[in-house]
């Protein structure tokens, strides 16, 4: 069994929430190497939580722009009752939402690549190893969610966000958030083992 969880990477802690303040306060003042500098520390994770609720490369990587254009024309109204990170993936979650229902008036023939490792593209020359081939299991186990569904199970997993955190990202109450949760698992329990894999989603 490959534990899935193994695979947080929580970036959000107070020292990295004081240092995004800092540079939040120095955007709000109209510094652009301070936009710049964010732009960088955040494209990866933006990246990915943005692919996971469009589905589409272009659209995640056009919804990156669109987060940092409301971070800069908006950082002066950041209050602080939340951390900056959780500010910024509210955001985006919201960017999100309305790109990918946006892309459902297109055609579809317009399709992005399957891609889930950003940092280390699987190449087909390559010899998948088990860990490509489980990412991809999971991958496309969590097509098969709701995009709000998605979102909780890569905020949780993926990003390390508590239920709490969860619900100011999402704009919506923490009960609602256990319960995408609660039918996120009871799905990927249902798929993961139809597509040979398994996880922590118990």
């Amino acid at each position: 069994m490959t534990d899935f969880s193994a695979k947080r990477r929580p970036q959000h802690g107070a020292g990295q929430d004081s240092i995004d303040q800092s540079l939040l306060e120095r955007i709000a003042a109209g510094e652009r190497p301070a936009l710049h500098e964010l732009y960088v520390n955040y494209y990866q994770r933006l990246l990915r939580f943005l692919y996971r609720i469009t589905g589409q490369l272009e659209l995640a990587q056009e919804g990156i722009n669109d987060v940092m254009l409301v971070v800069w024309e908006k950082g002066h109204t950041f209050t602080g009752r939340s951390t900056v990170s959780t500010w910024i993936m509210g955001i985006a979650y919201r960017k999100g939402l309305k790109l990918r229902e946006k892309s459902k008036r297109w055609s579809d023939r317009f399709k992005a690549a399957d891609i889930d490792d950003w940092n280390e593209p699987f190449l087909p020359s390559e010899k998948p190893t088990d860990e490509v081939i489980m990412q991809d299991l999971l991958a496309r186990a969590l097509r098969q969610l709701s995009p709000e569904q998605r979102a909780v199970v890569e905020l949780t997993y993926f990003h390390g966000y508590s239920y709490q955190e969860i619900s100011a990202i999402a704009g919506c109450p923490v009960n609602t958030v256990k319960t995408r949760m609660f039918h996120a698992r009871a799905k990927l329990r249902t798929l993961l083992p139809k597509l040979g894999a398994d996880g922590p989603y118990k």
